[in-house]
């Protein structure tokens, strides 16, 4: 008698919310420009210098937000021309998002890993 194996399902990674929303929010990028436009709006170089992230990948990351509905872009035609970057009600309301991440990080990570 052969031996029964139990079927092997794929998992449907839409199914699951939270895999959902990770798959719109989860790179490191994409998190660390919606966490600094918390603060409120801001010009691409100040993100640029706050997030460490070089020209390109930023310029990327804030053109799929804006895609998705959590950035939104406006610009100065005064001379020089000046790009701002805020977030929208749908990134405002990542708040308490961060809020949570950032006292689960105060209680269970340790002082190095929250210096890095």
């Amino acid at each position: 008698m052969a031996s029964q194996r139990p079927e092997t399902r794929e998992e449907d990674d839409s199914a699951c919310p939270v895999i959902a929303s990770l798959e719109q929010i989860g790179s490191q990028w994409r998190l660390a420009v919606l966490h600094e436009l918390l603060d409120g709006e801001q010009r691409f170089n100040e993100l640029k210098r706050s997030t460490g992230a070089n020209a390109r990948t930023l310029s990327r990351v804030l053109d799929d937000l804006g895609e998705m509905g959590f950035v939104e872009r406006r610009i100065e035609e005064d001379a020089p021309v000046a790009t701002f970057y805020s977030l929208t009600d749908k990134g405002e309301s990542l708040e308490p998002v961060f809020s949570e991440i950032e006292c689960w990080a105060g209680s269970w990570l340790e002082e190095s890993a929250l210096e890095a």
